[in-house]
């Protein structure tokens, strides 16, 4: 099992690249081509040098293989919910039990919250089954953003 930890300004670079990785692991063939070919590895590095906190990292073998971003959500309406920002697991340690290990650590982080949100990719199915699993489910909220084209996101919930 991976050691998970808080995430420090030490962990940008490494966290950054992560980011990036597993973005193109993930999101390659599910958006845009020309937003995922602009997406540099740069920029994600600098989100994490920005925001370091609230952060989680999955360490293996001295190396980060996944992070997980969390706070309170702050959608309208949703402000006693903690919400799972961000979770990714570099392809080749998916599978492992890395991604519930960063979601559990996440839930503890959250402790004072008893309800949960996230927002999934539509066409991400890997990650709703992985969500779906942990005992998240659909509401009935939508968002879209425009990235190059649009996306649609939907928000998952658990309540503990």
């Amino acid at each position: 099992m991976p050691i998970i930890r808080d995430a420090t300004i030490n962990d940008a670079e490494e966290k950054g690249f992560v980011h990036y990785q597993t973005w193109q692991e993930t999101y390659t063939g599910l958006m845009n081509d020309a937003y995922m070919k602009n997406m540099k590895a740069e920029n994600c590095i600098n989100i994490a040098r920005k925001y370091p906190e609230n952060n989680l990292v999955a360490i293996i073998n001295n190396m980060i293989v996944g992070f997980a971003c969390y706070g309170q959500c702050k959608d309208e309406g949703m402000d006693d919910y903690g919400e799972i920002i961000a979770l990714y697991v570099l392809k080749k340690y998916q599978k492992q039990g890395i991604g519930k290990a960063l979601l559990e650590a996440c839930i503890n982080k959250l402790s004072n919250y008893d309800k949960y949100c996230l927002w999934v990719l539509n066409t991400n199915q890997k990650a709703i089954e992985f969500y779906e699993k942990a005992g998240f489910q659909f509401n009935s909220d939508k968002k879209q953003e425009v990235l190059i084209t649009p996306i649609t996101e939907l928000r998952m919930v658990s309540v503990k």
